[in-house]
């Protein structure tokens, strides 16, 4: 297990609103870039891999909602170079959102009888993106019509016996495996030994064509979200649904567990059958928030409790 010293430290200055809590530790419990992150006293501690190299990374805030300053301290075995230190600060502005300018979501959002609720709870909270895309996919296949519980289930194994212990500033993070070991592993082994079942040969197939170089994350953010969204469902087990959570500028990620959800809030009912109503719902939400599907998926899966209060009905994405 490396044990990594502080090499350098950035400083990021989001667009406001800006709320660095509700940013790096949503409500509904996403990860920011790996599971097993630690959140103590408005601080982060967590990992990523940069070009290869693993690094920790402590993410504080020193600013306010409207005025915000992020400060990450950069752990590592050696210490990063001018020109990687300002990729890596790109990098981690895209991954923070920083450069999201809110407003314009909010001044549509307040005119909508569901949005309007979300946006006040969740003020300031920008979307974030993941650093890795391999990270990505391993989440949008194991989320494929599984209940939560069961995908955690899932990425908890995965990370248990394939992912890389960090020890740095007296804390513990676990980084994702890597494409390039999980390329080398045999499907039927896999799946057993993390209960992974189908999504076993899709996670090592997708694995096998990052590791062979396929677009990275940045890369694919970069695209038109047409362009990105047939470029990601090129990988095995990536489809309408998985491609709209990894490249969620492009979509609106309705599956048999989140259809109950906007099912309940478009029509007043959750549908008598799941699958047979996705392309319903979808067509449904991108019909009334159109370039703001997204944000409005996104901000709604994480106030599920607090908007249920507020519209009167029972709301949970599980």
């Amino acid at each position: 297990m490396p044990s990594l010293r502080r090499t350098t430290e950035l400083e990021i200055t989001p667009v406001p609103p800006f709320n660095f809590r509700l940013t790096v530790r949503k409500p509904a419990g996403w990860d920011l870039f790996t599971p097993e992150e630690v959140f103590e006293d408005e601080t982060l501690w967590t990992g990523i891999r940069f070009e290869g190299l693993p690094l920790g990374l402590k993410i504080q805030s020193q600013g306010t909602i409207e005025r915000p300053k992020v400060l990450v301290g950069v752990y590592s075995t050696r210490k990063l170079q001018p020109p990687a230190r300002e990729r890596l600060r790109a990098a981690l502005e895209l991954c923070l959102g920083a450069d999201q300018d809110l407003r314009e979501f909010y001044a549509f959002a307040v005119n909508d009888g569901i949005l309007r609720h979300v946006v006040e709870s969740l003020y300031g909270m920008h979307d974030t993106q993941a650093f890795d895309l391999f990270n990505s996919v391993i989440l949008s296949i194991c989320l494929q019509m599984a209940r939560l519980k069961r995908s955690q289930d899932m990425m908890n194994s995965i990370n248990e016996k394939y992912g890389e212990a960090l020890e740095f500033d007296g804390r513990r993070v676990v980084l994702q495996p890597t494409a390039e070991g999980v390329s080398k592993l045999k499907p039927e082994a896999f799946a057993k030994k993390c209960n992974l079942g189908y999504r076993a040969k899709y996670i090592v197939g997708a694995a096998q064509m990052i590791a062979a170089g396929f677009p990275t994350m940045s890369e694919i953010m970069g695209m038109a979200p047409e362009d990105a969204k047939e470029k990601l469902t090129e990988l095995p087990g990536i489809g309408d649904y998985a491609a709209d959570i990894i490249n969620p500028h492009a979509g609106f990620p309705i599956d048999a567990w989140s259809v109950d959800v906007f099912g309940t809030l478009f029509f007043g009912k959750p549908p008598e059958s799941r699958r047979d109503e996705i392309e319903r719902v979808k067509r449904e939400g991108i019909r009334r928030w159109g370039r703001w599907s997204w944000m409005a998926f996104f901000y709604i899966a994480q106030d599920l409790e607090n908007l249920s209060k507020q519209l009167g009905v029972q709301l949970r994405l599980e």
